[in-house]
Formats: structure tokens, C-alpha cells, sequence
């Protein structure tokens, strides 16, 4: 048996200890945890999920997209992908209702966790990113002096 392929059977725990690296915001730890992962098993595309939700993180959002978008090009049903995509589109200026309908579709996954991370989601952009703006915010014209 080579080395490599001892450990295949740890791929998942490379995806786990790099999402935990991302939470605790170890980028160095889980860029190097993602690439083992991928190493480990090539075929596998939930590395570029991590590598994206590190991305997301760091709110390289071009970046983001593009790695939940090649794992939708992989697997067009890949609801975790589909749920970041549309956090990541949510957060870009002209692309908030793309996100936002992304989000409408995974908020009624079979998948718990996917249906509150886009509910969650769907709640802060409708409280922060589509929110009026206050009376403090709203910068009112000066009255020409007579």
C-alpha cells in the first residue's frame, strides 16, 4: 500500500479539521488541510467547497463564486454549493437577487442545516442588505442661504 493511499480513508477528517481551520480562522492550516484533502481523494469536490468557503470568509467573493460554481458545473444538484453561491452572489452589490433566489431554492432543502444557513441568510438580507436607509443615513440637501 503507498503512502498516498493510506491516507484515503482520512479525507474526511481533512474536510472537518479544515472547515474547523476556517472557523477558527487559520487560513494557512486549512488551505494546507484542503489540498491533503484533495491529494487524498482528487475526485472529490468537496475541497473546492472548503476552498471557497475559506474564500467566502476572507470575502474574496469573485474567488468564492468561482469555486461553489465549478462544484455546481460537477454536480448541478449540490445543494451546500447552491446555498454558499448564494451568500456569496448575496454579498456582491449587483448580484444580490441572484443570491437571493439561489437562497429561496435551498431554504426548502430536505437538509436542516442547508435550510437554516440559507433561512439565516434570507433573514440578514432582508435586514441588512435591502434595509431602508435610517434618517441618519439619508443625507438631506443643504437649503440655499437667502
Amino acid at each position: 500500500m503507498s503512502d498516498l493511499q493510506k491516507y484515503k480513508t482520512d479525507f474526511v477528517l481533512f474536510l472537518e479539521a479544515g472547515f474547523i481551520a476556517v472557523n477558527q480562522f487559520d487560513e494557512d492550516a486549512a488551505t494546507k488541510l484542503f489540498q491533503a484533502a484533495e491529494l487524498a481523494d482528487g475526485k472529490n469536490y468537496l475541497n473546492k467547497i472548503g476552498m471557497g468557503y475559506l474564500s467566502l470568509h476572507k470575502l474574496e467573493l469573485n474567488k468564492a463564486i468561482n469555486s461553489f460554481e465549478s462544484v455546481l458545473k460537477q454536480d448541478p444538484q449540490n445543494e451546500m454549493a447552491k446555498a454558499f453561491l448564494g451568500i456569496s452572489l448575496s454579498m456582491t452589490p449587483n448580484d444580490v437577487l441572484k443570491g437571493e433566489k439561489l437562497l429561496m431554492e435551498t431554504v426548502k432543502s430536505s437538509d436542516k442545516f442547508i435550510k437554516k444557513l440559507s433561512q439565516t441568510a434570507l433573514d440578514f438580507i432582508d435586514k441588512f442588505v435591502k434595509k431602508e436607509p435610517t434618517p441618519l443615513e439619508v443625507k438631506k440637501p443643504k437649503a440655499k442661504a437667502k
